[in-house]
């Protein structure tokens, strides 16, 4: 194990959505260069399949698989379950080759205890019901993504911190608080139902850590945040979860990356440089 690299036993990543303007992609990169995980779980919209005819593929996107089939060839186990904006790959649940397998849900025993691990859009109505509505929204979320990068960079000439318009929408708006708090008690309540003690989630992009309380038991729910707004992630490691919070970690935001990542791919080049990878492993 590389000792410059901090040792982690099990970390969740989701909604990082490669292929839209909005993923954080080189602080992503940061931080997976600052850990040795021994095992990762992509909780879902890693890569974003829906808004991927955009042809919007930096090669800093492309650095992220590169990395995470790197790990792979270092031992590390990586699980992938496919969320809502990569659901294709459902097709391919049950698959696995060495160390990397793709499942639509994940039971793990750690430290005596039962964790349930799903990406959580089967909770969503729209998604079930109005698909065509959900991909709308999701690129008017894009766009709003946009606009947030050019009001960060007027903010940061004016000599002030980040804003996130996207979050600052979700917080004021009374239906989308309602369904956050309805999305958690619902995981919350089966998960309870079906006696595990934590429940990890994604896809609403609202990191979180709490015990949930009702009649019939209690359990801690976890909610992995995003690559887009929060730049979070779980961790556990000496037999405790931990929310990451790559904005507070100064060592990752030290490391370099490779500043010509942001070059341009075609459709061509992406293809290869998957395979390639996926058959270098």
């Amino acid at each position: 194990m590389n000792k410059d690299k901090r040792p982690v036993d099990v970390v969740v990543l989701s909604d990082v959505h490669l292929g839209t303007y909005g993923c954080n992609a080189e602080d992503l990169l940061r931080y997976l260069k600052s850990i040795a995980p021994k095992k990762l779980i992509l909780n879902g919209d890693i890569i974003d399949i829906w808004q991927f005819s955009k042809r919007y593929w930096p090669a800093s996107h492309m650095q992220i698989v590169k990395h995470i089939t790197g790990l792979l060839s270092k031992g590390t186990e990586v699980v992938y379950i496919p969320g809502n904006h990569d659901e294709m790959l459902r097709k391919f649940v049950g698959f696995k080759l060495g160390n990397f397998k793709i499942e639509n849900k994940l039971v793990l025993k750690l430290a005596r205890k039962k964790v349930w691990i799903f990406h959580g859009d089967v909770f969503d109505v729209t998604m079930q019901h109005s698909k065509w509505l959900a991909k709308l929204g999701a690129v008017g979320y894009d766009t709003l993504i946009l606009l947030n990068t050019l009001a960060n960079f007027i903010s940061k000439l004016l000599g002030r911190g980040k804003i996130s318009l996207s979050k600052k929408i979700k917080d004021s708006v009374k239906s989308a608080v309602k369904f956050i708090d309805d999305f958690e008690n619902t995981a919350a309540e089966i998960a309870i139902s079906n006696k595990y003690d934590y429940v990890i989630c994604g896809h609403i992009h609202q990191p979180q850590m709490r015990r949930v309380v009702t009649e019939k038991g209690s359990v801690m729910y976890l909610n992995s945040g995003d690559w887009v707004e929060n730049l979070t992630a779980l961790e556990f490691h000496n037999e405790e979860w931990r929310m990451y919070c790559f904005t507070d970690d100064l060592t990752a935001q030290a490391i370099k990356v490779n500043k010509k990542a942001n070059k341009q791919l075609n459709n061509e080049e992406i293809f290869r440089d998957m395979v390639n990878e996926f058959l270098t492993v």
